[in-house]
């Protein structure tokens, strides 16, 4: 290599490495983690981390492991994926291949609680960090990850249904969709959901059988729903790919004047919001949740960050309802892997 190579490529280097530091004060900040490790952010050798959530044919789970693999790039981190297939033998199926290998760090999103804490704590015993995302992979004080990434679920069901029920009134009849009743997610998706409408005499409440954030599943709870009631006010669905899936039931049913509630704020559900079909939805970011857990998995190996202590324990990725009046922005946030 020449002089001048050699040049070109310490430049691209710092290039690179500037970017990191700087796209890591800006993560980090929101996520509570101290800004100073952006510093001594990027790893200078290669990393090799392992990373699961539920399942890729959920557009959140997507979204995810295409901001984990950039901010992967970013940081010198090689990211191997193991899909969780939204089934929870099949995923652990998978946890337990990731187990038998070595890894640098790892993060998972688990199905349901309680399904993969055998093959988690064989990593943790070896000296592996664990991210855990989204969902507990077991209760906090049963298992040693190294961080828990993620929203504040009560609050996102609480405040989409507050807005629906605001939006009707006060008064009318009611469904929730809910996804995997074993999701930690789901379950605070459902306690926010609850709470609201009790404050709420005047509005009955359908029904809230689960659909496991399968479309065809959804298809068909609504499919009887709307055969079964000739008034549906509102309907909160705990994703957005549900809550899309039962729309188009809607419409080929002459029913789109059900307003509609959804969780994860995607690419499909904030258009839908802007053109009306949705109502509402609510931020669960995605893009924050996975590129945090690759700088929480970087820094705890090379920066030694200590669980608790430079890296929290427990970290809250807050995200916002979304409206018409911010979806724009809240797009362009998305596309730019910042929430």
């Amino acid at each position: 290599m020449s002089g001048t190579d050699k040049s070109v490529t310490t430049r691209r280097d710092l290039l690179q490495a500037a970017g990191a530091a700087g796209a890591a004060t800006a993560l980090l900040g929101g996520l509570g983690i101290n800004p100073a490790l952006a510093a001594a952010a990027r790893s200078e050798k290669p990393l090799k981390a392992a990373f699961s959530n539920a399942g890729l044919q959920a557009t959140w789970c997507a979204q995810g492991k295409q901001a984990a693999e950039w901010w992967g790039k970013l940081f010198n981190v090689e990211v191997t994926w193991f899909d969780g297939q939204l089934d929870a033998v099949k995923q652990r199926a998978a946890i337990d291949n990731m187990a038998s290998q070595k890894w640098d760090f790892v993060a998972i999103q688990a199905f349901g609680i309680g399904t993969l804490t055998q093959p988690v704590q064989k990593m943790i015993d070896a000296g592996i960090p664990v991210i855990d995302m989204d969902t507990l992979i077991a209760p906090l004080d049963q298992i040693k990850v190294h961080s828990f990434l993620a929203p504040d679920n009560e609050f996102m069901g609480a405040s989409v249904t507050q807005a629906l029920c605001n939006a009707m009134g006060g008064k009318g009849k009611i469904i929730m969709t809910q996804g995997a009743l074993g999701h930690t997610g789901a379950q605070g998706r459902a306690k926010g959901f609850n709470t609201v409408v009790k404050q709420f005499p005047n509005i009955e409440v359908l029904d809230t059988q689960p659909a496991d954030w399968d479309v065809s599943k959804t298809a068909r709870l609504w499919e009887t729903y709307l055969t079964k009631h000739p008034q549906i006010d509102a309907a909160f669905f705990h994703n957005d790919d549900m809550a899309l899936a039962a729309y188009n039931i809607m419409k080929a049913r002459n029913r789109t004047n059900i307003l509609i509630g959804g969780v994860d704020a995607m690419p499909p559900a904030i258009q839908a919001v802007s053109e009306g079909r949705m109502f509402a939805t609510v931020r669960n970011p995605s893009c924050r949740i996975h590129g945090g857990a690759i700088i929480a998995g970087v820094a705890a190996v090379t920066a030694g960050e200590k669980s608790g202590q430079g890296i929290p324990k427990h970290v809250i990725t807050d995200g916002p309802v979304v409206t018409k009046a911010n979806a724009a922005g809240m797009q362009w946030m998305e596309d730019h892997f910042l929430i």
